[in-house]
């Protein structure tokens, strides 16, 4: 059993289906694919239409574009702690792994721009979902560096919230000027982690 269904049973109320938690990821992978590509304004029947499902469907799960984007937020947060790990698993060396890890972190960082314009009268809110995306993402960042130190790839005095600083640094530009190609400066970025040889 999921943490979340675990609390949904505490409170009374039901855990969901998994056929309910499939299309709710489906929804939200969807969402955060819109977002990447148009934002978080992305009308929610372009959203439905990926995801194949009707609007009222989105609107049964998200009453409103804040709730659906906060929940787009989270569920990419997840994604990316638990690619990590896996990215070790499968990827031919650490560095690998890493240049993967942080791809996904960059797709991540486009999607988390509009949160802040959607949060605006919500410090409170805003603050706490920043410490949740520091909370399971800097330990995440954190072994994938280690990994690659350890295996002798990179140096070993890199910190990872320095290095998500830097990453999302590059990010910044590409919300104004459609030239601009954070991923090649990301991937510019990691390539100079690497050890001279």
């Amino acid at each position: 059993m999921k943490d979340g269904d675990a609390g949904a049973e505490q409170a009374g109320a039901r855990p969901k289906r998994a056929d309910a938690r499939r299309n709710e990821k489906t929804l939200l992978d969807a969402a955060a694919a819109l977002f990447v590509t148009s934002g978080v304004e992305a009308p929610v029947r372009d959203i439905a239409a990926k995801a194949g499902v009707g609007t009222g469907t989105i609107y049964r799960h998200f009453p409103t574009r804040a709730e659906l984007i906060i929940a787009v937020y989270r569920h990419q947060v997840e994604a990316c702690a638990e690619a990590g790990p896996a990215l070790l698993e499968s990827s031919p060396t650490p560095h690998a792994a890493l240049g993967r890890w942080i791809n996904l972190f960059v797709d991540f960082l486009v999607t988390k721009h509009g949160l802040a314009a959607v949060l605006r009268s919500d410090n409170a809110g805003f603050d706490t979902l920043h410490a949740y995306f520091l909370d399971r993402l800097v330990p995440v960042c954190g072994q994938l560096l280690e990994a690659a130190a350890a295996a002798g790839e990179i140096r070993s005095d890199i910190e990872a919230a320095e290095l998500m600083r830097g990453v999302g640094n590059l990010c910044i530009g590409a919300d104004h000027d459609p030239d601009y190609d954070a991923r090649r400066l990301v991937g510019l970025l990691i390539a100079g982690l690497r050890r001279p040889l």
